[in-house]
């Protein structure tokens, strides 16, 4: 049920473009930021601390690894891809490599779900959370890229939809894939380490201003809110 709302996120972002209706850039940098805050402070504050906990140093050499996994992907096979609608030309096979780049990450989405929820509710709920910030400006994303690469609204719908597949797919793999079942919290905090400062932040910081750092702030008190509120829950 989780996975599927957080897949559903993909789709909206992805509807707020191929729609062609208007939407507020503004409040899509706001999101970002928001988004950033929260995921930086899930990831250092709860995943990592406890998948050490379960899996000693080598859990931090697991974390290291999902960072750089997503910098491979993301950043050096795919260089042109970033968060937020792309506004030029691109060829095809530069949306085809972001694609596959953020299948990766969105797989590692759904492990981080199915594994934090192995920890408990609580860990589960703000893991969830943190999870489904980002899924909107994700979508929209992947699905600005195909159209920038002259792909059609279906194709880049279609995209956004494998993307929310692909998260589905972490959850189900996760307790029937020993390595995942061991170190898939690991994996996830680093991953989501990156995607908080290494995505989102670059995409706002160098904008003037101070609306989008009292989000990125108003992120990591929302975290502690919902950290909070999940464990009396």
């Amino acid at each position: 049920m989780y996975a599927l709302a957080a897949a559903a996120g993909n789709l909206l972002g992805a509807a707020a473009v191929t729609s062609r209706r208007r939407w507020s850039v503004n409040a899509l940098d706001g999101m970002l930021a928001l988004s950033a805050g929260f995921m930086m402070s899930v990831s250092v504050t709860d995943m990592l601390p406890e998948a050490i906990e379960a899996g000693g140093r080598s859990a931090a050499v697991v974390a290291l690894v999902g960072y750089l996994l997503v910098h491979l992907t993301q950043h050096t096979l795919a260089p042109h891809f970033h968060f937020g609608e792309e506004t030029h030309e691109v060829s095809a096979s530069v949306g085809a490599s972001a694609l596959v780049g953020l299948m990766l990450h969105t797989l590692v989405d759904g492990v981080a779900i199915a594994a934090a929820f192995n920890v408990g509710p609580a860990l589960g709920l703000v893991v969830w959370m943190a999870i489904l910030l980002h899924k909107f400006p994700e979508g929209l994303a992947i699905s600005s890229l195909f159209l920038a690469a002259g792909a059609s609204r279906a194709r880049a719908l279609a995209a956004a939809g494998a993307l929310g597949a692909a998260t589905v797919a972490g959850v189900l793999l996760t307790d029937v894939v020993p390595v995942l079942s061991a170190h898939g919290l690991a994996l996830s905090a680093g991953v989501t380490l990156y995607v908080g400062a290494s995505n989102l932040v670059p995409e706002f910081q160098s904008k003037r201003g101070w609306r989008l750092p009292a989000s990125f702030f108003a992120g990591c008190g929302l975290y502690f809110l919902a950290r909070t509120v999940a464990r009396v829950g």
